[in-house]
């Protein structure tokens, strides 16, 4: 999937968890770096390419994104599976340790949530595709849903711009017109 697809799914996630299961209290720092944070999880599982907004914007990024995509066996390996999903929730874990002195009141353990949450919903966008997504690592099979191939879609394709980004808008139409009432409760209660 595109960046955008992953963007719009991400965002999806987290406003579908927001509504269904909110958190007894949030602040609107807390918000905004959670929504930070899951957009940039939902386009993390993709620095194993040298072409990723990441490296795009570092003056020798290519080279790293290059190095660091073969250390971890090539685009949709260890980044696109479980154990990549555990290892980038403890990076993310850890920094946000490291950072917890000057966060002020933002809860970070809602910040990390929802980074694992753009992390988990750019993995599920990524088995709908044609090369599918090693979930189980080491065992290096790619799954895919469809089981057949050559009904998934292709990235940057018709399936995605015309089907898959265009559901994703239609479902946060539709859920967040039949939620619309408690979206108002949680924003009016929760958010100080």
């Amino acid at each position: 999937m595109t960046a955008r697809t992953h963007d719009l799914a991400a965002i999806t996630a987290l406003g579908v968890v927001f509504i269904l299961r909110p958190s007894a209290t949030i602040t609107l720092s807390t918000a905004i770096v959670a929504v930070l944070a899951n957009l940039i999880g939902g386009i993390t599982p993709d620095i194993d390419q040298p072409t990723a907004p990441l490296w795009r914007n570092l003056p020798i990024g290519k080279y790293f994104g290059r190095m660091f995509g073969m250390l971890n066996g090539g685009h949709r390996f260890l980044t696109h599976s479980l154990v990549g999903l555990y290892l980038f929730g403890l990076a993310a874990h850890w920094f946000l340790q490291l950072v917890h002195p000057i966060t002020g009141s933002v809860d970070l353990d809602l910040v990390w949530r929802a980074f694992m949450l753009g992390m988990l919903s750019h993995l599920v966008m990524d088995t709908l595709t044609k090369e599918g997504v090693p979930w189980l690592l080491p065992i290096p099979i790619k799954f895919g849903v469809p089981p057949l191939k050559r009904l998934r879609i292709t990235t940057g394709k018709a399936g995605e711009t015309l089907l898959v980004f265009p559901a994703l808008i239609l479902f946060n139409i539709a859920f967040y017109f039949a939620h619309y009432h408690q979206l108002l409760n949680i924003l009016h209660r929760h958010i100080t």
